[in-house]
């Protein structure tokens, strides 16, 4: 979904429309959906471009690299057809003050908070399990075949995850908000090895899917690559499952909801993790799993908190924010609830 440009989240068309070698102004649009870096829809006579760029205000340093994000999806697509066709990349902030990518838009049908389309639960279930097939079919990609064998850092991936939330949490900690201490030093104690080292999407989302506007339980791209690495599979599917509210989830957990999750005939979050337990071969309990689940929820509290941070801290107006820190605390009890449930 588009609407006007923010005043706050404006640039420079002509210096982009000069920058691409096109002669005609496009019309200019912003995606409402997402919180991280912004996306724009720019409508030429003859084709309709997407730009992405970083948000202004604080952001983690390693966040919001836009040149990461051109690679990996322009070395993806001989391997992974599901990648947006790359135009080309402008680090030279002088255009309009910061990095940014341009792309051509795939079209199909993007869910949003619900699916958009009426299919019976039968298909919604064919829709579910197809995106999981999605993200399989990405863990099972070759980094090396793909050029991106050096994306990632190597062993240890679990614990960098581990202290580099932990350390982000509590830098964009506000007073109105929890500590996580306790669930901080929980997944600390309780971290178990890499599960492997494949490539990971790291915002693996239903509202990341485009769907073929001729088969709506098609997924035709997988859009938004800024946090993809090498890295544990299941720290993969454990944040995916982070945002994936259910129908029988309490009243606050279904305020937050962001994706269509709740639908009739998609699959719940127990079953989703047999699914990829079954078709990927690892072997799992339902202990093992808590420290992901766990994790997962953990890592989107920090990513809600950050998001909040800026408003807080009137680095935005966006009003979407403002209750982000309701949300935080939400996500703690869930995760200390968890913690209690695994009995350790």
């Amino acid at each position: 979904m588009t609407r006007p440009v923010r005043a706050e989240d404006a640039f420079d068309v002509p210096a982009v429309t000069a920058w691409l070698g096109l002669d005609a102004a496009p019309r200019v649009e912003q995606f409402s959906g997402g919180a991280s870096n912004l996306t724009y829809l720019l409508r030429y006579p003859d084709r309709d471009l997407i730009l992405r760029r970083p948000p202004a205000g604080s952001k983690a340093a390693s966040a919001h690299d836009m040149g990461r994000e051109y690679r990996i999806q322009s070395a993806l697509a001989p391997v992974f057809p599901y990648v947006p066709e790359m135009v080309a990349y402008c680090d030279d902030e002088a255009v309009i003050g910061s990095p940014f990518y341009v792309m051509r838009r795939v079209a199909g049908t993007i869910p949003r908070k619900e699916l958009g389309v009426d299919l019976p639960p039968e298909q919604v279930r064919e829709l579910c399990t197809r995106v999981l097939d999605l993200l399989l079919g990405l863990h099972a990609v070759d980094p090396a075949a793909a050029g991106l064998a050096d994306l990632g850092r190597g062993a240890g991936y679990v614990s960098r995850q581990v202290d580099g939330w932990t350390r982000r949490y509590r830098a964009a900690r506000t007073r109105n908000v929890g500590s996580f201490e306790k669930v901080m030093g929980w997944l600390r104690d309780n971290q178990p090895a890499d599960r492997g080292a494949c490539l990971i999407h790291n915002d693996f989302r239903l509202d990341n899917v485009v769907f073929d506007p001729d088969d709506q339980a098609r997924p035709v791209a997988l859009l938004d690559w800024e946090m993809a690495t090498l890295g544990d599979p299941l720290m993969d599917l454990g944040g995916a499952l982070a945002y994936w509210v259910q129908a029988d989830d309490g009243p606050l957990f279904r305020a937050f909801r962001r994706q269509p999750t709740h639908t009739p005939g998609m699959l719940t979050r127990r079953e989703v993790v047999d699914y990829y337990r079954t078709r990927s071969g690892i072997e799992l309990t339902d202990r093992q799993w808590a420290f992901y689940e766990v994790f997962g929820l953990f890592r989107l509290a920090v990513i809600v908190q950050q998001i909040y941070y800026r408003y807080h801290h009137r680095q935005t107006t966006n009003p979407a924010f403002r209750h982000y820190w309701v949300a935080c605390l939400m996500l703690e009890s869930r995760c200390r609830r968890i913690i209690r449930r695994a009995g350790r």
